[in-house]
């Protein structure tokens, strides 16, 4: 029996699936574990295997190979991890180490590509625009990141989807753009990035520093729409504008034919109208912007269900 095998490598949970076909309907088991990160690489690693081990012994399959949906991102020049939340992976040859312990091949991904090709294989993008050729998928949540998969027109050969990883393994990284000149310092270095800008932490922060009360962006949402906060009101404006900047730069460079929005942030309805309107201003193409912003279908599956799909 054909089977794909997914692992989602988060900081605080390893989740792992087994699906008998590439659908949403079609899985055989799924099963959580703790990270255990502050237990350092090694121990992450043994935690990987240890979930694996109870898979297999529920389903009764062994894998032919795996994917890894990660909290980062593998380098191929430097065959290691670089830019994980979970640092103890940083530096670490994690895909050849996991293929070394399991003893079969694996993909790794970043969680926003696996974000696109779950929605591009099994999720909202074949429901809307079966005939897709590019994907944009975007995390907005606690951080921001991109992931782009594509395929050749549907029906010629070799038409399945790929992540689109690129040199340095960076494709789709929208999140460390410079988005806001001089803006609040970032992680990586720089100044302004996306993720400082139109990360939920980031927006609610911008609501603090001017309102000098702290509230969840779902507060603030709730209040901009009771139409009695101004600051809930600039924040959400702050959000729909900056959205459409940097989102018109992913359509300017790739034209995707749809952007799919991921995390929390990617609930907030006005981003797929007002937000999409803002974009149209920046958007090279005579005030056309004809690609589609669509909300995920798969929500917090969609990383482990990309990792199979690798």
């Amino acid at each position: 029996m054909k089977s794909y095998w997914g692992i989602d490598l988060g900081g605080t949970k390893i989740e792992g699936v087994v699906l008998s076909a590439p659908s949403p309907d079609a899985v055989l088991v799924r099963k959580r574990i703790d990270t255990e990160a502050h237990n350092g690489y090694d121990h992450i690693l043994n935690q990987v295997v240890r979930l694996i081990e109870m898979l297999k012994a529920e389903t009764g399959l062994q894998p032919e190979r795996v994917g890894f949906s990660t909290p980062g991102t593998f380098d191929p020049a430097r065959q290691a991890m670089k830019n994980c939340n979970t640092t103890s992976l940083n530096g670490k040859p994690m895909k050849q180490d996991l293929a070394r312990l399991l003893g079969l091949p694996v993909e790794i991904a970043n969680d926003a590509n696996c974000l696109a090709l779950a929605e591009a294989t099994m999720g909202i993008v074949p429901d809307v625009v079966p005939d897709y050729q590019t994907v944009f998928g975007v995390i907005m949540g606690t951080g921001v990141g991109g992931g782009i998969v594509v395929r050749s027109k549907q029906g010629e050969p070799n038409d399945r989807p790929f992540v689109l990883n690129g040199l340095q393994g960076l494709g789709g990284e929208w999140g460390h753009n410079v988005l806001e000149e001089n803006g609040y310092p970032c992680y990586c270095g720089k100044r302004g990035c996306v993720e400082q800008v139109l990360s939920g932490p980031a927006l609610q922060r911008y609501y603090q520093q001017i309102s000098k009360e702290e509230r969840s962006m779902q507060e603030i949402m709730e209040r901009y729409h009771q139409g009695k906060d101004l600051v809930a009101s600039q924040t959400v404006n702050r959000l729909l504008e900056y959205f459409g900047r940097g989102i018109s730069v992913i359509i300017n460079v790739l034209d995707p034919d749809v952007i799919v929005l991921g995390g929390g942030l990617g609930n907030v309805d006005l981003l797929y109208t007002e937000g999409v309107e803002r974009a149209r201003k920046y958007v090279f193409n005579s005030g056309e912007l004809n690609n589609r912003v669509l909300k995920p279908k798969l929500g917090d599956s969609a990383g482990v269900f990309g990792a199979a799909m690798l």
